[in-house]
């Protein structure tokens, strides 16, 4: 599984630095024109994922996530196949549009290995399989734009789409899914969507932990479109497309050289005291960001970010797998995967208006307050679960 979504991460990431580009090659447009195409093209494949990912969990819990990862990969890699022949905006748009119903595949992989992993060691192992998509993301783009350089735009998207082909063979034929055998009542029993939105609004904590998703995606994505013009603000126009990688990259390796370490951690002192410290430690990172003086300093600040944000999702993750019954798993990370693509939505939105308005400091100064009031969201909501005496009700408790 980790070889899977190494090679879907690395996919996914190959085509995205020349979308742009590429819209140029279909005919003489302003640059209003492509700037404004390229972020609804971007952002149009979010919005079918936000729809479709609840969807697609309750489909794996019924009939096994197995088959919705196969599902999946042919259907991203025809869709990013097609668009290698693509000939105008439009058809573009559509591919992309398309692509969103399949894009769950790597929050679809998080949830397959949680249910069959023992509940102890979940954090550690979601880790791992984390460090899988996030060494993909780190290469995707220089591969990519090494081959754009030495083919052509669409050829790389029809190199790109054997990868994640490879992906569903690699799910097809290396991984066996076991379907788990359990006595517990609540993992037994068929859920229906009411119950399961029941069972998470009925659990205070479990619910704040889906919406802070929104949060730390809205965080992470506030940045991306700007920060290469904060790139070039800083150390001129010279090589800014080397250094925009590097800022890039930056986070990207903190994230890999934590997120297994944030998972273990989380299996041994607790899922949520460990998403409070990082939610916080993230707010304090980004908010000098607005401050920074040279290329260096802010790389710095991406790699302690990358730090913080990396353990968030293999956490988030395995505390949702340890208070959702076996039976309703998929569709509660369902949930979880489309608020994230929400976030995903409204962070390049958010970060683009703040910096038109007051400048690209102001995005790091917002960014900062958000992730600290999802921290202290998280910390009044799980001490007064805890500590006030009157435990929720639950569908679990329920049905013993």
């Amino acid at each position: 599984m980790w070889l899977a979504n190494f090679f879907i991460a690395g996919s996914m990431t190959m085509v995205l630095p020349f979308i742009s580009l590429y819209i140029q090659t279909f005919g003489n447009f302003s640059d209003a024109y492509v700037q404004s195409w390229s972020g609804w093209i971007f952002g149009i494949t979010f919005v079918t994922a936000f729809i479709f990912s609840p969807i697609w969990g309750r489909i794996g819990d019924k009939y096994g996530r197995k088959k919705i990862l196969i599902i999946s990969a042919i259907g991203l890699g025809v869709s990013i196949l097609l668009m290698g022949f693509a000939s105008s905006v439009w058809q573009l748009f559509i591919l992309r549009l398309f692509m969103g119903i399949f894009t769950g595949f790597i929050p679809t992989s998080q949830a397959f290995i949680s249910t069959q992993t023992p509940k102890h060691i979940a954090g550690r192992v979601l880790g791992t399989l984390q460090t899988g998509s996030i060494t993909g993301t780190l290469m995707g783009p220089l591969i990519g734009g090494g081959l754009a350089d030495v083919f052509s735009y669409s050829a790389t998207f029809k190199w790109t789409s054997i990868t994640i082909f490879l992906s569903a063979l690699i799910v097809t034929f290396g991984i066996k899914e076991l379907r788990k055998s359990v006595d517990d009542d609540t993992d037994q029993k068929v859920y229906s969507s009411k119950e399961v939105i029941q069972h998470i609004v009925g659990h205070p904590v479990l619910l704040i932990v889906m919406v802070v998703s929104i949060l730390v995606q809205v965080a992470h994505f506030s940045i991306q479109p700007i920060l290469s013009l904060y790139v070039a603000e800083l150390h001129g126009p010279e090589n800014i497309a080397l250094f925009s990688g590097i800022a890039f990259s930056a986070a990207g390796l903190g994230n890999l050289l934590m997120a297994r370490r944030w998972g273990r951690l989380g299996d041994r002192i607790g899922y949520i005291k460990i998403l409070i410290i990082l939610l916080f430690m993230a707010g304090l990172v980004y908010f000098p960001g607005g401050f920074v003086t040279n290329i260096w300093q802010l790389t710095v600040l991406r790699f302690l970010l990358g730090v913080s944000i990396g353990g968030i999702i293999p956490v988030r993750v395995a505390y949702i797998r340890q208070e959702a019954p076996l039976a309703m798993q998929g569709e509660v990370l369902g949930y979880n995967t489309s608020l994230r693509f929400l976030g995903n939505v409204i962070g390049p939105a958010l970060g683009g208006m703040l910096s038109g308005w007051f400048g690209i400091s102001s995005v790091f100064f917002v960014t900062s307050a958000l992730l600290i009031i999802a921290g202290s969201l998280m910390l009044y909501t799980w001490y007064k679960h805890n500590y006030s005496g009157q435990p929720v009700r639950s569908l679990r408790m329920e049905h013993k």
